[in-house]
């Protein structure tokens, strides 16, 4: 987690950092470049389960009675220092002009925070904020508006800021049924933007049709139940947080860059798990597949 934090300082060093779209979120090695911020996904959920896994341990449990009788409760010794690190990352991702990690690493530790049997206020509280602050930080920011505005009405600027809206639609649309087939969409040279990364899953519906994003939605969902039925059945504590940290992250984000594509939420610029372009986002949740498959396997 240190090692984590300090990459994530570093990209606003210069020589080191790597600016692009008025973005620092990159740090540069030779030639190449990797985003600290996609391994932070699961990094944090490691740290925040180890955290919730000890402090509901059947030890921690007898020494919050204890403390109870002396006037402590659950509220300082888990609930305020879960806000505190909640908070600084909100700090980190904020400075990086990158919200939509930060709603999605949010989204992930407060459903592992819920699972590990704290009280629903907590949940329901953070959640509140959380809706209160992102539309705070939309308003604040120019571009962040014109994302909302381009989902509220979709044709505002077909030619500017909606066009990658439009394009995003005609792709999905002109897919039908049962799409162009594989490797036949249009959309791809050079009218759809960015269609390697966020709007891969357009040219996905626009090769594969209806039935191919049908099929994409169902096994998002089935790896959902798998990782779910494996923290379920996991018999540790922290193993059992973990996965379902992991696979809520993943799904959630899945959904998010669908739903993006598909103009049922504002354009947000993350990657589909497995599917978009890149090398940091696609290690780091391999790595977190198979930290659930070491979940399964030992139980």
């Amino acid at each position: 987690m240190g090692i984590n934090l300090v990459a994530l300082i570093f990209v606003f060093l210069p020589f080191i950092g790597t600016k692009l779209g008025g973005a620092s979120r990159w740090i540069s090695v030779g030639n190449n470049t990797f985003q600290p911020s996609e391994f932070f996904k699961i990094t944090a959920i490691i740290f925040v389960s180890s955290f919730l896994a000890n402090r509901f341990s059947e030890g921690a449990r007898k020494d919050w009675i204890h403390k109870a009788k002396q006037g402590y409760s659950n509220l300082t010794t888990v609930f305020l220092p879960f806000l505190c690190f909640l908070a600084l990352i909100v700090v980190i991702f904020y400075m990086q002009k990158d919200i939509s990690t930060m709603g999605i690493i949010s989204v992930a530790l407060i459903t592992i925070y819920f699972a590990a049997g704290t009280p629903i206020w907590n949940t329901l509280a953070m959640i509140a904020a959380g809706i209160g602050g992102i539309l705070l930080l939309v308003i604040k920011e120019p571009y962040r508006f014109e994302r909302l505005l381009v989902f509220l009405h979709p044709n505002v600027d077909p030619l500017g800021m909606g066009l990658q809206l439009k394009q995003s639609m005609i792709a999905l649309g002109s897919g039908g049924w049962f799409g162009k087939g594989l490797g036949m969409s249009v959309q791809k040279f050079g009218f759809l933007p960015q269609a390697m990364s966020d709007s891969i899953f357009a040219i996905l519906g626009e090769e594969t049709g209806i039935i191919g994003c049908v099929i994409l939605i169902l096994l998002f969902l089935y790896f959902l139940y798998l990782a779910f039925s494996i923290a379920n059945s996991s018999t540790d504590k922290f193993s059992k947080l973990t996965a379902i940290g992991i696979s809520t992250w993943i799904v959630f984000q899945a959904f998010i860059n669908m739903a993006s594509a598909m103009g049922l939420f504002p354009l947000s610029g993350i990657p589909l798990p497995f599917f978009s372009y890149g090398g940091s986002h696609i290690i780091a949740e391999i790595i977190g597949v198979g930290v659930i498959l070491n979940i399964s396997k030992n139980g």
